[in-house]
């Protein structure tokens, strides 16, 4: 991928001056995050890699500074009269945590579809939750419409100076506490977190590196800046970054700002995810791992540079963190599911359980389907979940079942 059709940025949107004076602004108030060297993930990518921990947040993500630096730059009566957004994720929680701690009322108005558990979070830090229409231009709508009729003031979740002066505030601790760093990997939705730091790493280091990364599922900012047309939408597990339209002053500040822009699928970021959670014992959302999956999908672009990757947030549901960690098992050869022909006999299935234990393969369930299939009415078909050390004990279990006559196929993952 280039950056050859990107444009020129105008410097005079966003400064070095203005994360700075952010920093001092929001300091004492949002947490100074870790920033850690990984060896482990430095030997998997050929990188030598840095985290930047902004899961540890009160809220678990990075947006609290910029929603905080955006409030303490209004007029007291402003702040009076409180501050609204439209937002089912962590810029909700962060403008809310912050306002209620600063005594100014806070207004987010979701979709009616938003998960009860976000709107409960959301609520325990101090929001007033308004649920409006199906989907989040209807909730948008509807929040610039009270923004109006109840004098409130609009906090955008991204296409804001003083929103991204705040997010480039993690970039000025990365390079205070690790200036050796050459490349930094920052993902990109809707372009606040990368207009902001960016703009500050590349003022304080004029030769770094810098890499955006999307959700391949929506590449809004890619086809902004590089004047493509790829299709935007679908169920992704990067929500965060799931932005359909990128903002209009992020896109002027990110226009020639960045290296490269990247895409990043879901399998990846399900396996970046996963990798943080077995080697850093770290919980993040699919943001949070998107920068470590671009860095193990591009690794010509990484390999041999000190790079600093921000895992963004740690807001993921426990269910959907369960079905990812399952689902990257899966793909690593230990947990699978065996799909296997018998006959309906006694001592049918009692076979198979030798094999199984002849090559301490694990199981885990098993499934009979004697009615749905296309069998003769003596047949079956047996699905068997079960667990190996490995991707080669495995196989090794599938040759032995088939050199003993028996039909076995694995169900795949997509």
């Amino acid at each position: 991928m280039t950056t050859q059709t990107l444009t020129a940025a105008d410097p005079a949107l966003l400064t070095l001056e203005d994360v700075r004076a952010a920093a001092a602004r929001i300091a004492g108030s949002v947490v100074r995050t870790d920033i850690d060297h990984s060896k482990t993930l430095s030997e998997i990518t050929g990188a030598e890699v840095w985290l930047k921990f902004e899961n540890l947040q009160f809220t678990a993500a990075y947006k609290e500074r910029g929603a905080l630096n955006a409030m303490l730059q209004m007029a007291p009566e402003r702040l009076a009269r409180g501050v609204i957004a439209a937002s089912a994720g962590n810029h909700a929680q962060g403008l809310s945590y912050h306002g209620t701690r600063l005594g100014v009322p806070v207004t987010i108005v979701m979709p009616r579809t938003t998960p009860s558990v976000k709107v409960m979070q959301t609520e325990a830090v101090g929001g007033k939750v308004v649920l409006h229409g199906e989907t989040f231009d209807e909730a948008y709508a509807h929040a610039r419409e009270l923004e109006e009729s109840l004098g409130l003031t609009f906090v955008h979740p991204f296409d804001d100076p003083h929103v991204a002066a705040g997010q480039g505030t993690v970039a000025l601790e990365m390079l205070e506490d690790v200036p050796e760093l050459d490349m930094l990997v920052i993902p990109v939705g809707g372009g606040g977190l990368a207009s902001g730091m960016g703009t500050a790493a590349r003022a304080l280091k004029p030769g770094i590196g810098l890499i955006g990364v999307e959700a391949e599922l929506f590449p809004s900012m890619y086809n902004r800046l590089k004047g493509t047309d790829l299709p935007s939408g679908g169920d992704t597990l990067a929500e965060g970054i799931a932005v359909k339209e990128p903002g209009t002053f992020t896109s002027k500040v990110l226009a020639g700002l960045l290296d490269d822009l990247v895409l990043v699928s879901e399998p990846q970021m399900e396996s970046a995810l996963a990798l943080l959670v077995q080697i850093e014992k770290t919980v993040v959302e699919g943001a949070g791992a998107a920068g470590l999956a671009a860095v193990m999908a591009y690794p010509e672009l990484f390999k041999g540079r000190k790079v600093g990757i921000v895992l963004t947030g740690g807001n993921i549901d426990t269910r959907l963190l369960a079905n990812v960690l399952l689902r990257d098992l899966a793909r690593s050869g230990r947990l699978a599911r065996l799909r296997l022909t018998l006959q309906d006999r006694p001592g049918a299935l009692f076979k198979v359980m030798r094999e199984f234990d002849k090559h301490s393969v694990n199981i885990i369930e098993i499934y009979h389907q004697r009615i749905f299939t296309t069998l003769p009415a003596k047949g079956l078909i047996t699905d068997i979940e079960c667990e190996a050390r490995d991707a080669d004990q495995l196989e090794a279990l599938i040759v032995s079942l088939r050199d003993a006559g028996y039909s076995v196929t694995q169900v795949e993952l997509n």
